[in-house]
């Protein structure tokens, strides 16, 4: 099943900088909500007609019956449309007071809609007293040009979920899963050849796959996307295109399989490909294809040689967008309790993601005896140690220059192209989209 990739239909709408109304802080924000408010909370979970979405409205529904003065409106916008939607609102002036945001907006979402930074609003030593016990690398994420916008929410990294049982009738040892991606090629092989199925297929490229997956892959040979000053693109470096080199000789050995990523998602659910490299969000989808069916197995993303793996984070983070004090206590104190040690045992154990707060993993009261349980979870974990952040790229045009990037990346891996000209001219036509290239 071939495709093209097509990142959203919101990317061709020309996300230009808004005149935003000039806000003013009203006074302190209040200690406590002390009066009925109603706020509006736009999160992409709830747009899902799955686990995501039910756990999501059980949250909610315990928040409020903690908080009864806080009613909170949820509204369900899908990833691929949060970041549009909430710009057409904000410019309308009914803007969320929090929002899920998928952190490839941020800089958009920091510059544009008005987000607020966290040290900005609220007490210091409130906001000391809630980080406390976050994964330093989780709390980073949200962390953007010195200040706190936003406390990564669901998020994950990149996991090699494996079919144990294609293993063994391959030959390959499902005690020891590739670790670099030449041994990943040699297993591909050994399935294609001796188990009949697929050999590896991923969510780098697809409809919603962004490009969280394809900066850690090319950030772990070493690449990056963009310079440290943020004004140049970088990722047709001799790194990068070694990176995207790599998955094209995976393709043209007849091993990596080009699927949508729903055919993807569903292939290794039915068991018919041997190893799949995606978010640890599938989890569950792919738990509930393999019972009674096939052994589902889990290992981190693979390396190149022995450069270490440097996987950087997917999802989302979650801002508050309100400029009245009385709302942002309420979106604040929704936050917390949305990245509490009880929330986030609910968001690892139901939906997948990894919990921010680390120290609730060998905790009985949280997520101790279920870790026991479902050893999935364990890359993920082991790559919390070294996550970095998704970049997300400057200016209005930062939808497009993502596009243009994953464009050339795919034309290189399934095209038959030369994969240094196809990514050196998505570099260039990308570099014109850039914040500096318009003035």
């Amino acid at each position: 099943m071939n495709r093209r990739t097509l990142l959203s239909a919101g990317v061709s709408l020309a996300l230009g900088a808004l005149a935003l109304p000039a806000f003013a802080f009203a006074g302190d924000i209040p200690a406590k909500v002390e009066a009925p408010v109603t706020i509006s909370y736009y999160n992409y979970n709830l747009a899902t007609a799955g686990i995501g979405g039910e756990a999501t409205k059980k949250l909610i529904a315990e928040f409020e019956a903690a908080n009864p003065n806080i009613k909170v409106n949820g509204v369900g916008v899908t990833s691929a449309e949060i970041s549009t939607r909430v710009q057409a609102d904000v410019a309308a002036g009914r803007g969320p007071d929090v929002a899920q945001m998928v952190f490839s907006d941020f800089d958009f979402m920091v510059h544009n809609l008005g987000a607020v930074a966290l040290e900005d609003i609220i007490p210091t030593a409130e906001l000391k007293a809630h980080f406390e016990g976050i994964s330093p690398k989780g709390l980073a994420l949200g962390v953007y040009e010195g200040k706190t916008y936003g406390l990564a929410y669901t998020f994950s990294t990149p996991v090699l979920f494996y079919n144990a049982d294609l293993f063994r009738k391959a030959g390959l040892d499902p005690e020891n899963p590739p670790k670099t991606w030449a041994e990943v090629k040699v297993a591909a092989k050994a399935i294609v050849d001796k188990a009949g199925a697929e050999g590896i297929a991923t969510g780098i490229f697809g409809p919603s796959a962004g490009d969280w997956l394809f900066q850690g892959l090319i950030r772990s040979n070493g690449a990056s996307v963009l310079s440290k000053d943020r004004k140049t693109l970088t990722f047709a470096s001799a790194e990068g295109i070694e990176a995207v080199s790599m998955l094209q000789d995976l393709y043209k050995s007849g091993v990596y399989s080009n699927l949508d990523i729903s055919a993807a998602m569903d292939a290794m659910a039915a068991g018919t490909v041997g190893m799949y490299l995606q978010t640890s969000a599938v989890q569950g989808y792919l738990v509930k294809g393999a019972k009674g069916n096939f052994e589902l197995r889990a290992s981190t993303m693979p390396r190149f040689g022995d450069k270490p793996v440097r996987p950087n984070n997917s999802g989302s983070a979650l801002v508050i967008m309100s400029h009245d004090p009385v709302k942002q206590r309420a979106a604040w104190e929704l936050m917390k309790f949305m990245t509490s040690k009880h929330a986030y045992t609910v968001i690892t154990s139901q939906i997948g993601y990894l919990p921010l707060r680390t120290d609730i993993v060998n905790d009985p009261q949280y997520l101790g005896e279920w870790v026991k349980d479902h050893p999935l979870i364990q890359p993920n974990l082991q790559q919390l140690a070294v996550l970095e952040p998704w970049e997300s790229f400057p200016g209005a045009n930062y939808r497009q220059i993502v596009k243009t990037m994953m464009d050339g990346a795919e034309q290189a891996v399934f095209g038959g192209g030369d994969p240094a000209k196809a990514m050196k001219d998505a570099q260039a036509n990308a570099q014109k989209l850039m914040p500096a290239a318009m003035n």
